[in-house]
């Protein structure tokens, strides 16, 4: 019998995790996984990390996708949708050219492509998350959420209709509890 609270599309907790999260910075289209609410790259962020990378050395796009995941910790990794075609514009544009070698494509900087690449070098899009502090943060937001995720879905799946139910209170005064944070005048928590 489906558990009438949580339903199948929860079951066994197997959601998309953590792409529903808003420190997750993997860019997805709208209606995707993460929904609104999430913090978004953009094209632009893509183009300028692309070039910012391919002005230390010539790389595969599989490669400069691994690049921003490590660079960012985890927190960026954009998606193949993305840099790809961002790649292609970018050759379109004159500013790469590539060389297929045993079937991979390998990218490479233009003389135009390095007078591009030296703007984008200048605040490249991943140092925003070199900050210690920063990953640390996401590192425990991700952390506890996953905490809670777990916690629920024992409760969901093994709970009474009872517990359930407090459960689902908690949740609601929790979520009321995090917008007033963030309702909070900034010069209140200093």
């Amino acid at each position: 019998m489906r558990n009438r609270t949580f339903g199948h599309h929860f079951g066994p907790w197997t959601a998309p995790f953590p792409g529903h999260f808003a420190f997750d910075f993997e860019p997805r289209g709208r209606g995707g996984r993460g929904g609104r609410g999430r913090r978004r790259r953009n094209r632009g962020d893509v183009r300028a990390a692309l070039l910012a990378l391919l002005s230390e050395r010539p790389m595969h796009g599989y490669e400069m996708i691994q690049e921003l995941d490590e660079r960012t910790g985890g927190i960026w990794r954009p998606s193949p949708g993305s840099v790809y075609p961002t790649l292609q514009l970018l050759e379109d544009e004159g500013l790469i050219t590539s060389e297929t070698n045993e079937g991979r494509k390998r990218f490479t900087l233009t003389d135009a492509g390095r007078e591009e690449a030296a703007k984008a070098t200048e605040a490249p899009p991943w140092a925003q998350f070199a900050d210690d502090d920063t990953m640390s943060t996401v590192n425990e937001f991700r952390k506890a959420s996953f905490g809670v995720m777990n916690a629920l879905g024992q409760v969901g799946f093994s709970g009474s209709d009872e517990q359930r139910a407090r459960a689902l209170e908690v949740l609601a005064e929790t979520r009321r509890k995090l917008y007033a944070i963030l309702a909070e005048d900034d010069t209140e928590s200093v």
